[in-house]
């Protein structure tokens, strides 16, 4: 994978969780959800 196909990718992602982050409603988030966060952040982390 070329380093700009990796940017991209990373890119979108990202995007994904902070749309994931936005919609998320404070009052009804639960461990599960947070959890499933805390993964997606780990796998971008590896993905640097």
């Amino acid at each position: 994978m070329s380093q700009q196909e990796k940017l991209s990718d990373l890119k979108g992602r990202l995007s994904a969780f902070m749309n994931r982050v936005d919609k998320m409603d404070p009052e009804e988030t639960s461990i599960e959800d947070i959890d499933q966060l805390i993964k997606m952040l780990e796998e971008l982390e590896q993905k640097i």
